[in-house]
């Protein structure tokens, strides 16, 4: 289950970074800046906490009831931007209080960033905690304007961008709703072999599917540019 958790992490971590890419890359620093102040205020918090607290929390049933509840409603609130964006690249009227879900970056980023502080603390034993905060900081105050400018350079299609914010908002949320599971089998698993041609197969398939949207984006937005190059002369 903490593995799970984890990785519901990286997926808000990742998903965080893909909302910023569509902001300016003063408001992506700034908004860089707002996590490393919550890192460095909140490491005298981090240093109270022990392992088993934390490890008794990720296993209470009630708490990731909770928790899954948030993240169910962020990953609406993400389905919401997603909807509103094309409606608005398609040149349709987007109405005035869908206009907040573009500056909304991400509330569940604070709590991620709170383990990691946390994590990196227990895994840094006999570092000072002030300086494992402040490096943690500046880290973050780098990473994410650079990461956020990085997407947007590699994958400059605003739409395409948008796609990938919509799966791995998706994505978030199925891992939420995961997250309630005690851990607890009603019926028990049945033993057979790994069918290793269907997996692979399967992941094939992915591959290739992805690889072509992919590839077929960038035609598209090359012919575009193109017939806008030639109307513009």
């Amino acid at each position: 289950m903490e593995l799970i958790i984890q990785i519901l992490m990286l997926f808000i971590v990742i998903n965080c970074i893909l909302k910023l890419s569509f902001w300016k890359p003063w408001q992506a620093a700034l908004f860089g800046l707002v996590c490393a102040v919550f890192i460095i205020g909140t490491y005298q918090y981090a240093i109270q906490q022990s392992k088993t607290q934390i490890n008794d929390y990720l296993q209470n049933t009630k708490a990731l009831q909770d928790a899954a509840v948030l993240v169910t409603i962020e990953s609406a609130i993400c389905f919401a931007f997603c909807f509103a964006a094309l409606r608005e690249i398609f040149g349709k009227t987007v109405k005035r209080w869908v206009r907040p879900l573009y500056c909304y970056p991400s509330l569940l980023i604070f709590p991620v960033l709170f383990y990691l502080l946390t994590q990196t603390i227990f895994s840094m034993t006999g570092t000072d905690f002030a300086t494992i905060a402040y490096v943690l900081a500046a880290i973050v105050v780098v990473a994410f304007p650079l990461f956020s400018y990085g997407i947007r350079y590699l994958v400059p299609e605003k739409e395409l961008r948008l796609e990938v914010h919509f799966l791995v908002s998706l994505f978030v949320c199925i891992l939420g709703l995961l997250t309630t599971v005690n851990g607890n089998v009603t019926y028990a698993a049945s033993e057979e072999p790994i069918n290793f041609v269907a997996l692979f197969s399967s992941i094939g398939l992915f591959v290739i599917t992805f690889v072509f949207g992919f590839f077929w984006n960038k035609i598209k937005w090359i012919i575009r540019q193109k017939k806008d190059n030639k109307q513009k002369q």
